[in-house]
């Protein structure tokens, strides 16, 4: 077994999405803190994390590359107080989530102890291209890299937009 993912030869150019399921697999399994994932309708979800005892300053949210990391710490402010049982400690965290490629980041914000994040998903535009086939015989790429002249088709046409006609 080669270990990949998308092994048929019908899926070409797949490499970034095994790379992409790669990460997500490799991330954390933490379960902190908890968080939903709600689709609001067809293009658009929302992130909530529960961030009890965080304020806006503790969290920091980026966009690397086609990841969505959201970051929490909290400062310890314990200094001069004696606690008889200490339940509730100055955590940190990071939750990272793969997104795809025409994933938008919308807005985020705080409300009582949940931090909403929207994405959104731009519903592409459904384009069609008719190739067209010339005729003549065409040699493989590799012999036109050792320099051969090769004689032109008789008859050829460029590639055209359906939308342009």
């Amino acid at each position: 077994m080669s270990g990949r993912l998308f092994t048929s030869p019908m899926f070409l150019g797949f490499d970034h999405l095994e790379q992409m399921l790669e990460r997500a697999s490799k991330t954390a399994s933490d379960g902190y803190p908890p968080y939903n994932i709600e689709q609001l309708n067809q293009t658009t979800l929302r992130i909530t994390l529960a961030v009890a005892g965080f304020v806006m300053d503790d969290l920091h949210i980026t966009q690397e590359d086609n990841q969505l990391v959201i970051r929490g710490r909290q400062t310890d402010d314990s200094q001069g107080r004696v606690f008889l049982h200490r339940g509730i400690a100055a955590r940190q965290f990071q939750k990272a989530f793969v997104l795809a490629e025409n994933i938008e980041v919308g807005e985020a914000w705080l409300d009582n102890g949940l931090l909403h994040i929207d994405l959104f998903r731009p519903q592409p535009e459904v384009r069609v291209k008719r190739i067209e086939i010339s005729a003549g015989r065409r040699e493989h790429p590799v012999t036109r890299a050792t320099h051969i002249e090769m004689p032109k088709p008789r008859r050829s046409r460029a590639i055209r937009d359906l939308d342009d006609e």
